[in-house]
């Protein structure tokens, strides 16, 4: 099904700009997130074991127009690919002993749309509030006057963070990576 959203082949490619540095053995906080399976996820308790955390700036909707100068963030676009191909290695992931949620500061409802139309088998959690964020210092950047997650991947093992992918580009190879570093 990723085929059926294609990336652009001129997208601006991210730069390292450092904003992430800093995560690599952080502790994860002890904070519940809303998740479209309609419970709140103890961020540190999933952690205790392996977790992957993939954060993406917003998801699209079919039928309303990407906005003007989206594909020109670097980064910005591909939030449906990489989603769909963290759906499409779901089951190996899990079968290394990951649990796998995408991560986006938008409403729960809006998310819960995205996982039943592109049948996510894995949570989504909503930060709206900003607070992993925060505790983590992720990077964000603003679109139209709205405050948005940067796109990146952490895997958590023993309720730290062991590695951190950013930035991530392309979108759609995100899962792979994180698989083959699993595997490693």
């Amino acid at each position: 099904m990723a085929e059926l959203f294609p990336l652009p082949p001129d997208l601006p490619v991210p730069q390292d700009d450092g904003a992430c540095r800093h995560l690599a053995g952080l502790e994860m906080p002890r904070l519940k997130l809303d998740s479209t399976a309609g419970r709140a996820v103890d961020l540190a308790e999933v952690a205790k074991s392996t977790a992957v955390f993939f954060f993406y700036p917003r998801t699209g909707k079919p039928g309303v127009p990407i906005p003007a100068g989206w594909d020109q963030v670097p980064g910005a676009r591909g939030c449906t690919p990489q989603s769909c191909a963290f759906r499409d290695l779901h089951q190996e992931i899990v079968a290394l002993g990951a649990k796998v949620f995408g991560v986006s500061s938008q409403e729960t409802e809006y998310q819960r749309e995205l996982v039943e139309r592109i049948h996510l088998p894995y949570e989504v959690l909503s930060d709206r509030e900003f607070r992993l964020t925060e505790a983590l210092r992720l990077p964000t950047f603003d679109f139209e006057g709205v405050r948005l997650i940067k796109r990146l991947t952490i895997v958590a093992r023993a309720s730290r963070i062991a590695k951190v992918f950013y930035p991530v580009f392309p979108t759609d190879r995100n899962a792979g990576d994180v698989l083959a570093w699993l595997k490693g």
